[in-house]
């Protein structure tokens, strides 16, 4: 059965038109007489958009019980049953109720779509999961809702649903969002004009990505070399020389001029040696360009002009930064040079050569040597033997009475020794031995014959035959050990590359992938694990079920070693495989040192995973410590009190009087309510630390909790001003312990309040989220200093040491944390602290608001 399609209608902030748009794409639907059903879809109370509803058919939803509470979720056996051509549900990244099949709605719609049944959704930027910590920074609120990228990439459509934020507000503002009540919270925090703006932003970056894939893969699926300038890619070729920060600098500007220009870096590895360039050198160029916000990367290619427009038309650049060449003038009449034959190549893309200080002053060292035996200079020298010999031979014809033999002799060896240094070993012993045979036949007596009169001259010509042959084993020795030598350098190149990488803190697994299949020209580079209960059967490398994927860049990986072209054993469950070509034995000593980092960014990632799950253990243990030394040090005042009040009362010897009495009866209880207060803290804390304290989080009412929360204060309560609405929705927190936030809030509070000024609560709410704000007027807290009062057992800028060890705020947070939600500190206007916390709004709240 043919899978269905996916559409996803993306939009930058609740409000901008998803659902409409997505209603409005199933009533074209059924006008073009398709079978569109209403899977799930989410109105929010918007009259308009619940008017789109009527006349389609609607899947009844699926009802569940959590907690005593009645919820309703999409029923995906419902619209499987069914078997509509198209279902529209809504809010991809929305999480099910507790007990649901699965956990989140985009894998109900992954089921949906495995039935063969077209799926339209919709989906906030925010609950991305790639762009969620970047969506939390702006806004200050967290997303918990979040689906995986992957997903949404996958649909065969996305759609940006755009709204400008001016025009956003307005129809927040009008009442087309939110209710009334809460226009105004919404419009003071999450929707303000910056955040939308961000928000925006984020969603056509993310779309414009979308959409580049797209465009790779379309251009990949239909074999399309050319360059479409779609976008403006600009590409700076560096040779490691003087000249690249000049040429980095140039090319910035270039793609400045135009706005999301993509900057790219490369420098081409000839296969058979270094291009010049000083690997200091690159390093230095390599930072600079990557803290200018472009990339680098490394290719291998023989023909550098080639490797360059190769790179460019791959990542489909639109321009190619070139310097002018440090050749001297005489070397580029032999040679036209990189600049010039690139340029005649380029096609459609635009080459730049930029003049700079270093040109036309030379290659500061050679970037390869003359007698490296390319393909092109064995045919030249197959060339010159064949033609040279009897070029050579016509023109000392005429003056062969005035020569003698040994100067014939000297000539042709002259002539070999130009062959030798041309074309190496084979063609110059074929120009040696054709060149006796022409010696003999045309200069040595008797004239036009095979044979020699003169013994002398025979043993001129046995001796010039060998001084040829010897002379052209040297030149190809000479050439081999320079080839090698050269080989040798770019291995070296690379492996100091790959020791920057590690250097500069880029061992994760997936970079080092990326840059060995750079470098080696692979398709796909994977890294394969043998599952621990495949064993060790002989004939696992062929089967897919015995490993698994850990890593992989590129293409289409490798499921199994047998199906790659080169591998790698890294140990005895772990393989190297990569896809594209095979390799030369000399290669695989650099792809061996680059499988060994793998393993050991590996190994760093497992070690970083077993210290985070050691970290609360340590944390626990230092609590622990912190916790006896409290209770050495800060339990002793409340029990002395307490003592010291019991004992006098118990004192016979004096005649207390009844207000003497009450006196010390009222100093005991404080100081036992103080002391169970802090014991009850240390308790709490230690149970948090430790992961042993539970929440059992619920709908509950803040109006409930708060009044109980102030009559927490004793005689503190007249100190706390505010009142939440019944009609407040629910939160979903611990009674018991929303209760506790509260109090340590509210008083810590009044301890810094000054005493006419009362400490206000105040409670908002806005999409899924509710804010409670206990404000206070008292000295404040200098933003820098923001985190530190969550630390245990620390008090800022306290003069009394003998009220406590500390732990409210840092209690306060764990059980926020503990419940989902956040406590975070905020200036007061005029002066003073904030607290902000946050709880999640319970789904009955969330039903309650879309009804």
């Amino acid at each position: 059965m043919p899978r269905g399609r996916l559409r996803v209608y993306l939009g930058a902030a609740p409000g901008v038109g998803k659902t409409f748009a997505m209603l409005n794409e199933g009533l074209r639907g059924l006008e073009r007489g398709r079978d569109v059903v209403v899977g799930l879809v989410e109105t929010h109370g918007r009259p308009r958009t619940a008017e789109l509803l009527d006349g389609m058919e609607v899947v009844p939803r699926r009802t569940m019980v959590h907690r005593g509470t009645t919820f309703t979720e999409l029923d995906v056996d419902a619209v499987i049953a069914r078997r509509p051509r198209v279902a529209l549900i809504d809010e991809l990244a929305h999480s099910n109720v507790p007990g649901s099949r699965n956990a989140k709605r985009w894998q109900d719609v992954e089921e949906i779509l495995a039935a063969g049944i077209d799926v339209v959704s919709t989906v906030n930027v925010q609950h991305l999961e790639s762009v969620n910590d970047v969506v939390q920074q702006i806004t200050g609120i967290p997303q918990r809702e979040t689906v995986p990228d992957e997903v949404v990439r996958r649909a065969d459509q996305v759609e940006l649903v755009d709204m400008a934020p001016e025009a956003l507000r307005r129809r927040l503002a009008h009442g087309n969002v939110y209710a009334p009540e809460k226009v105004d919270a919404a419009l003071s925090n999450y929707f303000r004009v910056g955040n939308l703006t961000a928000l925006r932003e984020l969603a056509l970056l993310w779309v414009a990505g979308k959409v580049d894939d797209q465009l790779d893969r379309y251009r990949a699926e239909h074999g399309i070399a050319t360059t479409w300038e779609a976008r403006e890619r600009v590409v700076v070729a560096l040779t490691g020389g003087p000249e690249g920060d000049t040429l980095v600098r140039r090319a910035v500007r270039i793609a400045a001029r135009t706005k999301g220009a993509d900057l790219l870096a490369v420098h081409v590895t000839r296969a058979d040696g270094l291009t010049g360039g000083d690997p200091a050198s690159l390093a230095r160029q390599r930072t600079l360009v990557e803290s200018m916000g472009g990339t680098y990367h490394q290719v291998i290619g023989e023909d550098i002009p080639r490797a360059l427009l190769d790179f460019a038309r791959g990542v489909n650049a639109t321009q190619l930064v070139l310097g002018a060449s440090r050749r001297g003038k005489f070397a580029q009449i032999l040679s036209r040079g990189v600049g010039v034959e690139t340029t005649a190549m380029s096609g459609t893309i635009d080459v730049h050569m930029i003049t700079h200080d270093e040109a036309k002053r030379g290659r500061r060292r050679p970037s390869r040597s003359r007698a490296a035996l390319t393909r092109t200079r064995r045919r030249a020298g197959w060339a010159v033997a064949v033609a040279g010999m009897p070029a050579l031979t016509a023109a000392l014809i005429p003056s062969r009475d005035a020569l003698a033999l040994p100067s014939e002799t000297l000539l042709f060896l002259l002539m070999v020794i130009g062959v030798a240094l041309i074309g190496g070993m084979w063609p110059a012993i074929a120009a040696a031995v054709g060149g006796s045979l022409l010696l003999n036949y045309y200069f040595a007596p008797p004239i036009h014959e095979w044979t020699i009169s003169d013994p002398e001259n025979i043993l001129a010509l046995v001796v010039f035959v060998l001084v040829a042959v010897m002379v052209s084993m040297i030149v190809d020795l000479a050439a081999r050990r320079t080839r090698q030598a050269a080989r040798a350098g770019a291995e070296a190149e690379l492996l100091s590359t790959l020791a920057g990488h590690v250097l500069r803190g880029e061992a994760a697994v997936p970079s080092l992938l990326a840059r060995m299949r750079e470098s080696f020209g692979f398709r796909s580079v994977t890294v394969l694990e043998r599952r621990p209960e495949a064993g060790q059967l002989p004939d696992d490398r062929s089967d897919p079920q015995a490993w698994r994927i850990l890593a992989t860049a590129g293409g289409e990986p490798c499921a199994c070693p047998a199906v790659a072209d080169t591998d790698v054993v890294i140990d005895e469950t772990l393989v190297l495989v990569a896809r594209g070509r095979l390799l030369d034995a000399s290669d695989r000593r650099v792809l061996e040192a680059f499988a060994a980092e793998v393993a050991v960014a590996l190994r760093q990632e497992r070690l970083r995973d077993e210290a985070e799950q050691a970290k609360p253990l340590a944390e626990a243990d230092r609590m622990r410590t912190a916790l006896l030394a409290a209770v050495s040090h800060d339990l002793r005042t409340p029990l002395a009190s307490a003592r010291a009040a019991v004992e006098s009362l118990r004192n016979t010897g004096i005649a207390w009087s009844a207000d003497d009495r009450e006196e010390l009866l009222a100093t005991a209880a404080e100081s036992l309510i103080k002391l169970g207060r802090l014991v009850e803290n240390l308790l709490d804390m230690s149970r948090l630390q430790s992961g042993v304290l539970g929440p059992a989080p619920q709908p509950v009412s803040l109006a409930d909790v708060l009044p109980r929360a102030i009559d927490d204060l004793g005689p503190l309560r007249d100190r706390v001003e505010g009142e939440i609405s019944a009609e407040f929705p629910d939160i979903v927190a611990d009674p018991a312990l929303l209760e506790r936030i509260l109090a340590n809030l509210m008083s810590n509070a009044v301890r810094y309040s000054p005493p006419d000024r009362k400490v206000l609560i105040t409670a908002s709410w806005h999409v899924d989220q509710a804010e409670i704000r206990i404000i206070d007027r008292g000295p404040g807290i200098p933003p820098e200093a923001h985190e530190r009062v969550f630390m245990p057992f620390q008090r800022l800028g306290d003069r009394d040491n003998h009220t406590g060890v500390g732990l409210g705020l840092a209690l306060s947070r764990g059980l926020a944390e503990a419940m989902g939600g956040t406590l975070l500190p905020e200036e007061t206007p005029g002066g003073g602290l904030t607290m902000i916390l946050t709880l999640p709004l319970s789904s009955r709240a969330h039903a309650v608001k879309k009804a």
